[in-house]
């Protein structure tokens, strides 16, 4: 052991009740066999956040912790989505570990990608990021969705991590200074690149859930991608601009073509012409107030400085 070791693992949960037995028994075999193997403290912890479920998940967190204290848990007042859960994760861990690692409950992320991040820390990472090496277990149209997303985002300055998700390493170092980090509007994938500090990847590949379904459907992935968006980027108003620039100049060059039509004496009809470009002004004028709509809706909730999660509950035994 090159550094210290304490680790917790931070697994938030959102209706998990139908594989929480699964990823319980997993993650906590795992977790002997790395202190057998002096890999990891014996302090080390199994850290559940539930993120105001509404199933039994908080009773099957609290009878894991009644039978081994290496379990822990923390139980949050309202749901508040897996960014704040997984931050309050991470916060309470940086209080009691020396790295911690995310890890979603469905135990898609295979967990022996745990042996290869702590490799890399005790190289020196304090940040090692779990990559898919494929995306082939996901459905057509979330693999496309997926790949434009990533690269809009490095299209528009947004430094990510392509194909990782939430499964990563932080050391006591980087949490320190995420911990600085004061916005309310939490995008982690966008926010962990900011820190600096030496990185690592470590690939692995997701498997199918073990039980239940993924709460993280469309509708959540579209506002989730556009969280990331607005938090990180203000190319969508410079779009703007240039649209409206260039719909200035249109008209200019529109105006001397009808100018120079009329002077020649011909007649211009074109009704229909007209009302679609009625149409075409009038959508793009909406959907430009909707996206200034929508930093504005952005700067009330960082100015209202609401904090980011209420904890309801804890189950934690110290070191």
């Amino acid at each position: 052991m090159k550094r210290d070791n304490i680790l917790y693992l931070v697994v938030p949960c959102y209706n998990e009740e139908e594989v929480l037995n699964i990823t319980s028994k997993a993650l906590y075999e795992k977790m002997k066999t790395l202190i057998k193997d002096n890999k990891i403290s014996k302090k080390s912890k199994i850290l559940f956040v539930d993120d105001g479920s509404k199933d039994k998940t908080w009773e099957l967190i609290t009878s894991f912790y009644n039978n081994d204290k290496m379990f822990q848990g923390i139980k949050l007042s309202h749901n508040k989505g897996s960014q704040n859960a997984l931050y309050a994760g991470l916060m309470f861990a940086r209080e009691n570990a020396d790295m911690a690692i995310c890890i979603e409950a469905d135990l898609q992320d295979d967990v022996n990608v745990i042996d290869k991040m702590l490799e890399e820390y005790d190289n020196g990472a304090e940040i090692v990021y779990g990559v898919r090496s494929s995306r082939k277990s996901d459905p057509f149209l979330k693999r496309i969705t997926a790949s434009a997303f990533y690269r809009f985002m490095n299209f528009i300055g947004v430094e990510m991590i392509v194909n990782h998700s939430e499964c990563r390493l932080l050391s006591k170092v980087a949490l320190d200074t995420l911990a600085q980090f004061s916005e309310t509007n939490i995008f982690l994938r966008g926010m962990i690149p900011q820190l600096g500090y030496k990185t690592a990847i470590a690939y692995y590949d997701r498997g199918e859930r073990k039980a239940g379904k993924s709460k993280f459907n469309f509708k959540k992935m579209m506002n989730f991608a556009m969280d990331g968006i607005i938090s990180f980027s203000i190319a969508p108003l410079r779009l703007i601009t240039v649209i409206g620039m260039l719909l200035f100049a249109i008209s200019i060059v529109s105006l001397l073509v009808t100018l120079i039509i009329n002077l020649c004496g011909t007649a211009i009809s074109g009704i229909t012409f007209i009302i679609l470009n009625m149409w075409v002004l009038t959508g793009i004028i909406l959907l430009s107030l909707g996206i200034i709509g929508e930093y504005i809706g952005k700067i009330q909730l960082e100015v209202k400085k609401r904090p980011r999660y209420i904890i309801e509950e804890k189950l934690i035994e110290k070191n």
